[in-house]
């Protein structure tokens, strides 16, 4: 399969050869071994840490209640599985020359589901924020818990439309007995296509939701509110989170750019953009999300200090 880098790469299938431009599939040398070691530990580092802070929300009580937290912990939880098949993608990108159909349709599934679920997860937690410093009498009534996950549910439903076309081409254009067989998969132009139509239109709502709520709250915060000018600048975490995730629109103009300045490291420039697009934005955000806020951060600092105790008296 080509173009593993990319979590959102669409599964709709064609039969290719595996000679072509820039495609490094099943190297085994030790470049590629530990170019795969790197990532492989990248993404398990960014996994614990994402772990550890599903861990503190599901031991506390003040989390499990609080849509803000929920929303927070559900783009964990996305992050987490998203970097999980971008990483297993990767793997298998390059090490394996093949790979069998049905199993690439259900890596892709998810990934795509995830890389769709980042921009309007961003989206609810600002219009959340909005709603607590501009309209807070009502923001008990609107911001409940089961509204919460009802929205967290229509989210998926939305991410799984955009989809749905590419499951219906591929039952009707293949036959079944396709899914049992082992090719080298990439994307057409349709999907291509498809794929970046999708995800700029889920961009720009998710744009426009972010500026008017950060003018809205800017022009509240001049009332010197602590809780607005932190609600303002939880709304621009949000915005860099959604330049983080523009950078996949970025990735073969940045591609290019190291081919330039690296002639003759197509491969070495294959994993820094992997690093840069998959790995970095899901290390970042949790963690400064998680950091920032006062009462996680508390959680986090006493969860910590508990393990480390633990060790400590641990005698074997």
């Amino acid at each position: 399969m080509s173009s593993s880098s990319s979590a959102s790469t669409n599964f709709t299938v064609t039969e290719g050869n595996l000679t072509g431009s820039g495609v490094y599939l099943g190297m085994l040398s030790v470049t590629a071994i530990i170019g795969n070691v790197v990532v492989f530990s990248l993404g398990i580092v960014t996994c614990f840490i994402n772990d550890s802070m599903v861990h503190i929300f599901n031991k506390q009580q003040i989390f499990r209640f609080n849509p803000r937290y929920i929303l927070f912990i559900h783009l964990v939880l996305n992050e987490t599985l998203q970097l999980t098949l971008s990483v297993s993608l990767y793997l298998f990108g390059n090490s394996l020359f093949t790979i069998y159909v049905s199993l690439c349709v259900l890596i892709l599934l998810p990934a795509i589901l995830t890389t769709m679920n980042t921009p309007l997860n961003l989206a609810c937690m600002a219009a959340e924020c909005y709603i607590s410093v501009c309209i807070p009498l009502r923001h008990g009534n609107i911001c409940t818990v089961k509204k919460t996950y009802i929205v967290i549910g229509i989210m998926w439903i939305i991410s799984l439309l955009t989809i749905l076309p590419d499951i219906f081409i591929l039952l009707i254009t293949e036959e079944l007995e396709f899914l049992k067989t082992r090719v080298f998969l990439f994307r057409s132009s349709y999907s291509k296509n498809k794929k970046d139509a999708s995800h700029l239109f889920f961009l720009v709502v998710v744009c426009l939701t972010l500026f008017y709520t950060y003018f809205r709250i800017l022009f509240v915060a001049k009332a010197a509110s602590s809780h607005a000018k932190k609600a303002r600048n939880t709304i621009l975490l949000h915005g860099f989170q959604m330049l983080m995730c523009m950078t996949l629109y970025m990735q073969n103009l940045l591609k290019q750019l190291l081919i330039y300045l690296f002639p003759g490291q197509a491969f070495y420039t294959q994993q820094a953009i992997f690093v840069l697009i998959q790995i970095i934005p899901r290390c970042l955000s949790p963690v400064v999300y998680g950091l920032r806020d006062k009462t996680f951060r508390i959680m986090m600092f006493a969860c910590y200090l508990h393990c480390k105790i633990c060790y400590k008296n641990y005698k074997p």
